[in-house]
């Protein structure tokens, strides 16, 4: 019972370390990535559809996206949605793809990326806390039901204690990287 809390913690805790990889992989670092546009929808046909489903997303050089779409009808469209997106990123089109050129970061900007990825780190964080302390309860709400014992019950919070550091660790390990990957001019 315990070994089944402690592994849906785990689980949990290991969900919120993917979640935080996939809110990095969007912020832009100045270098050409479709992960890019991962977030931008598109209204296709009255439906709001995720870019990547509509075309092909390509980086061909380190700092230019291209985007070619399947339907050229679907162009305004797609240019339309990426300007009301937050890249900050003018498309310019030549009627058959989209080209996204990938200015260089300057310095301020960095800062203001470096924050971004400060306050998304803190929210895994406090994602992983959260998990941590609904399996203490968990364990708790076992012990007084008698369901283990005393003993049980403090080995359970020690392993919980461990998992919570080392997937807070893993945060801040993935938030080093991107910081430095960030800070690299």
């Amino acid at each position: 019972m315990i070994n089944e809390t402690l592994a849906d913690a785990e689980s949990r805790m290991a969900k919120s370390i993917e979640a935080l990889h996939r809110d990095l992989n969007t912020v832009r670092t100045g270098r050409a990535s479709p992960a890019l546009l991962d977030r931008v929808m598109v209204e296709y046909y009255g439906t709001p559809t995720p870019l990547n489903q509509m075309s092909n997303i390509s980086a061909p050089e380190a700092r230019l996206l291209v985007i070619q779409p399947w339907d050229k009808g679907v162009i305004p469209d797609i240019e339309r949605a990426l300007q009301k997106s937050d890249i900050g990123i003018t498309p310019s089109n030549d009627g058959t793809v989209i080209r996204l050129a990938i200015p260089m970061l300057t310095e301020d900007r960095r800062k203001q990326l470096v924050k971004q990825v400060h306050g998304q780190i803190e929210d895994a964080k406090v994602a992983i806390r959260n998990v941590r302390r609904d399996s203490l309860s968990s364990v708790r709400e076992m012990k007084n039901e008698k369901m283990i014992s005393e003993d049980d019950e403090r080995r359970a919070e020690q392993r919980l204690e461990e998992l919570t550091k080392r997937f807070v660790d893993e945060a801040d390990k993935v938030g080093k990287a991107k910081e430095h990957e960030l800070l690299e001019v």
